[in-house]
């Protein structure tokens, strides 16, 4: 005996007529007519040999065998929309070009493997740089899209997150608080945690002095084990390497900083919108 094989506009039907109660309703929801909705149903009853509904005046409901085929219906229908996607997606090639911070990097470890999978033709090219330098790339039209972080020397873009600041220092190893307190920070223009730092020390009238400067976390950090500075991080940033210091230690509080999206002017290809949309709900997500 041949077996039997369901027709999805068929179940699409059935699906419609379960959510919305009734023919008629059905059919406003698929643009069909009423009676287009109805044949659509007998045919898959016959097909089945199976009665699926029961009128109830204008109503219908559905029999046990019929709800047991709606949630067959939903999952086969969700299985068709993700096996169209995926092939589509695998047909998409081109180039997409993303710039980070060195620091923020590990945030978006997972979204690129996503993104690779998903879209494994498009070549996609990553840039680690400052985040006033990635800004003026994307301006210039050298990148597709940035995450950065926001501030007075790069304004606009998206904000997609909020990232508390806060004073480390080596695990094992610290300097004396006392003033001037001696600082690991960005190179001048290299980003805004170091203009937080600064303006959070003048408020509180503390006096520091530079013990050293880099533009990464890489080049701060062994200055910062060793115990010789004090560096300001995200408290995503934080390893094993570091421990964090407070109001206690007689620090003063340090303000949030925003982590910014900014895209290339004109309209974005399919895969720039997708890569956005992961970027945004993954950093949205993991506040």
């Amino acid at each position: 005996m041949r077996r039997r094989i369901l027709d999805l506009n068929m179940l699409h039907t059935l699906v419609a007529i379960a959510d919305a109660g009734s023919v008629t309703a059905a059919a406003e929801r698929l643009a069909y007519t009423q009676s287009a909705v109805s044949m659509q149903l007998r045919r898959l009853e016959a097909s089945l040999d199976v009665a699926l509904h029961e009128t109830a005046g204008r109503k219908i409901r559905l029999t046990a065998e019929g709800q047991k085929l709606v949630g067959y219906a939903r999952k086969m229908l969700a299985l068709n929309s993700e096996a169209v996607d995926d092939v589509q997606r695998r047909q998409v090639s081109g180039e997409l070009s993303l710039g980070i911070p060195e620091d923020y990097a590990f945030l978006l470890t997972s979204v690129l493997a996503h993104f690779s999978q998903r879209y494994p033709a498009i070549q996609l090219q990553v840039i680690c740089r400052s985040s006033v330098d990635l800004v003026k790339q994307v301006q210039d039209g050298g990148l597709d899209m940035a995450v950065v972080t926001r501030q007075v020397r790069s304004p606009g873009g998206e904000m997609i997150r909020r990232e508390p600041l806060v004073w480390a220092v080596g695990a094992t190893a610290q300097p004396s608080l006392t003033d001037p307190i001696p600082l690991a920070l960005y190179s001048p223009g290299a980003d805004v945690f170091r203009d937080v730092a600064e303006a959070s020390l003048a408020s509180a009238g503390r006096s520091w002095r530079m013990a050293y400067s880099s533009q990464s976390m890489t080049g701060l950090l062994p200055v910062v084990v060793a115990g010789l500075a004090v560096v300001v991080v995200t408290r995503n940033m934080l390893t094993d390497q570091l421990r964090v210091i407070g109001e206690r230690s007689g620090m003063p509080t340090l303000q949030s900083v925003e982590i910014a999206l900014h895209r290339s002017i004109g309209r974005p290809s399919e895969p720039a919108r997708q890569l956005a949309d992961l970027i945004r709900t993954h950093l949205a997500s993991n506040e």
